[in-house]
């Protein structure tokens, strides 16, 4: 079990790390594609582009799907997880007992101000919480079922270099490669399940 020294120096690591990879822009994984296309790509998560599934063998579909592509990602590595929350002020509010169970063992890492989508005049502030894992097949169902589900969102999984990110979303997930010919092997690996729109989106 990892020690509450071990958790601060994971976290002083990856602060270091992002810095280097990503600047001072903090983690909005909607935001990742536009900034990062040279080594983009999306997957849907159900055949014909269909967002969220009508019975568990859609279920079983997706979490395939995710599995697939992170098991190519990253192998046998450990990976951190970020999740977030949501709250009108600086401080973040108690965690709901989903948000503690799709990222158990995470810890606050990063809070900033954020505007909602639907509404710019709100104030939002995101709280991320982080955790390493060593995960497998079947690992991280919870968390990828209530992403799919549209009951958890921004989630970020990465390697402690950054080189790859996986951005799972409700109807899919968005992948930054190592670079753009890793992205290109991905995508013709996996190219049905590509979008159909000339964006790739």
């Amino acid at each position: 079990m990892a020690t509450g020294e071990d958790v601060l120096r994971d976290l002083s690591s990856l602060s270091q790390t992002w810095r280097e990879r990503m600047g001072d822009r903090p983690p909005i994984a909607h935001e990742f594609p536009t900034e990062h296309r040279d080594r983009w790509v999306r997957f849907h998560s159900l055949p014909e582009s269909k967002r969220y599934a009508s019975d568990a063998a859609e279920r079983r579909t997706i979490l395939e799907r995710h599995y697939a592509v992170l098991g190519e990602l990253f192998g046998g590595e450990d990976v951190f997880i970020m999740t977030s929350t949501w709250s009108t002020t600086p401080e973040p509010e108690p965690r709901d007992r989903l948000d503690l169970r799709i990222n158990p063992g995470s810890v606050l890492w990063w809070s900033f101000l954020s505007e909602d989508d639907s509404n710019p005049d709100l104030v939002v502030h995101t709280h991320v919480y982080v955790a390493w894992t060593s995960w497998s097949a079947g690992s991280l169902n919870r968390l990828l079922s209530a992403v799919a589900e549209y009951r958890a969102g921004n989630v970020v999984i990465g390697d402690r270099r950054l080189r790859r990110l996986y951005l799972p979303y409700d109807g899919g997930a968005d992948v930054l490669a190592v670079d753009s010919a890793e992205r290109d092997v991905l995508r013709d690996r996996h190219s049905a399940w590509l979008s159909g729109h000339p964006s790739g989106r």
